[in-house]
């Protein structure tokens, strides 16, 4: 009871004796649904490969025999259905949304898997797309999934923090890039996953290096990296360093991105099966 409370203001409250208790924002998941764990891909800034980090996971753990399935949350800048070469629409029925299948069987929902136009901009303030992210959870008919990955918005904002609150996720991880900016922008990743209390799995850095293709030398393209020490700082693990290839974003770009065998991630995988 608050301080402001009595027992007369009480009476027929639903929330009565109860008032000094955290109250939990989880979102009920699909009652057609069963998912195991819950893993999301963060980014404290965009442009540092996040969508390419959450299908490079899941198309591992569908190799590896898993029921795996990706939310896209990113809903400005949906971009998983084109790296798996998936279209709409999503078809709904009684039991809900049914996400599209790549040819992996990864199962997928996106904003772009609604529209009609693909192409057309998600202009929407800040609520409408947490809802949105809500209505993946409740409305979506995933099945039974060993791993659903969660490929986030960048930053520290409304929809980052609709995912934390409304769904049960096991564990993050976030994605950074070598740039000297990067120690403060994982940081504030950290940071917000800390006080929401999600357990941090630990940091991949995308584009460490490129392979020169003559001499294979590792060329640090974007200058040496400081996530060792950033991630001894925080405490965490680095899960990953991962090149940058030109093979993958063609990949990409034809959408056959479960054809990728993304070197460089078995820590993380690891990590994630352990969970």
């Amino acid at each position: 009871m608050s301080d402001t409370c009595s027992s007369g203001s009480c009476e027929g409250c639903s929330s009565a004796g109860n008032c000094d208790k955290p109250q939990s924002f989880l979102e009920p998941l699909n009652q057609f649904s069963e998912i195991k764990k819950v893993i999301g891909v963060v980014s404290g800034k965009g442009g540092v490969g996040k969508s390419f980090v959450t299908g490079s996971l899941a198309s591992a753990m569908a190799r590896a025999g898993y029921k795996v399935g990706i939310m896209d949350a990113d809903i400005t800048g949906p971009s998983i259905p084109k790296m798996y070469g998936v279209h709409g629409p999503a078809i709904g029925d009684e039991f809900g949304v049914q996400p599209v299948k790549a040819n992996d069987g990864t199962k997928i929902m996106s904003i772009n898997l609604l529209m009609e136009d693909e192409e057309a901009p998600v202009i929407w303030r800040g609520p409408v797309i947490a809802g949105t992210v809500k209505q993946f959870w409740t409305e979506v008919t995933w099945g039974q999934l060993d791993y659903l990955f969660v490929d986030m918005p960048p930053g520290t904002g409304d929809v980052p923090l609709t995912v934390f609150q409304s769904i049960p996720i096991d564990g993050i991880v976030i994605v950074t890039s070598p740039q000297e900016l990067v120690s403060l922008i994982v940081k504030k990743a950290y940071n917000m996953a800390d006080k929401m209390n999600i357990p941090v799995l630990g940091v991949v850095e995308n584009y460490s290096y490129l392979i020169c293709p003559d001499c294979g030398k590792h060329i640090s393209v974007f200058g040496e990296s400081g996530i060792d020490e950033t991630a001894s700082e925080l405490g965490i693990e680095v899960l990953g360093k991962l090149p940058l290839n030109p093979d993958y974003a063609k990949a990409a770009d034809e959408g056959r991105f479960e054809t990728l065998e993304v070197e460089g991630l078995e820590p993380a995988i690891e990590k994630i099966k352990a969970l």
